[in-house]
């Protein structure tokens, strides 16, 4: 039997299934098994039929899962996850970050972040103004260690797209959040691989 933690009762603790059993389909341990099904994966995880339920309901609108008649629930393919769904981002993320989805999202990137500074330059509030100045300001401290680098550089990226007034673009903000900050801490393990001194000749 596995066990999952939560604190604070049926909600969390439907949270907790979610994470637990999205992570287990993202990372690939019902490709040549069969979904269970909610009374086996209740009793699996040692919580109500409710709680597995609703977790399989949010799986199926992330794309993950797909219930037929006469067939039940399956495991989707992964062409039919919602990517821009923060948590199946964070899950294939946390289960294989590669070089091919950084540069899937780097193209992403540049295809929306400029689109989207060019709106905030023309029609965004004093409020998102402001936002964006602080938020530069926050990569300014971070410079000389009164903030976090990786806090503030994603802060910034995500005050232009809200600065830019798209509603559309606002909403990326949970995904450039967390594509980013995974890219970026990516791409200081490579920096720092690279500049690593090589050992001292004898």
């Amino acid at each position: 039997m596995l066990t999952i933690e939560a604190a604070g009762g049926g909600r969390n603790l439907t949270y907790a299934l979610l994470e637990a059993v999205g992570k287990s389909i993202v990372a690939g341990r019902f490709d040549s098994n069969p979904f269970p099904t909610e009374a086996d994966l209740a009793k699996q995880y040692a919580v109500s039929r409710s709680v597995t339920r609703e977790a399989v309901k949010m799986l199926t609108a992330k794309g993950l899962l797909a219930a037929r008649p006469r067939k039940g629930t399956t495991v989707q393919p992964s062409r039919a996850w919602n990517l821009f769904d923060p948590d199946v981002l964070r899950w294939m993320m946390e289960r294989n970050f590669s070089l091919e989805l950084l540069r899937y999202f780097n193209e992403l990137r540049h295809a929306i972040e400029p689109m989207a500074a060019a709106l905030a330059a023309q029609s965004a509030t004093l409020e998102g103004i402001a936002r964006v100045k602080a938020a530069y300001q926050r990569m300014l401290d971070a410079e000389t260690g009164r903030d976090e680098p990786l806090e503030a550089d994603t802060a910034f990226h995500i005050a232009i797209l809200e600065a830019s007034n798209n509603p559309f673009y606002a909403q990326l903000g949970d995904m450039v959040s967390i594509a980013l900050k995974t890219s970026i801490r990516f791409t200081n393990r490579v920096k720092g691989a690279s500049i690593a001194k090589p050992p001292a000749r004898r």
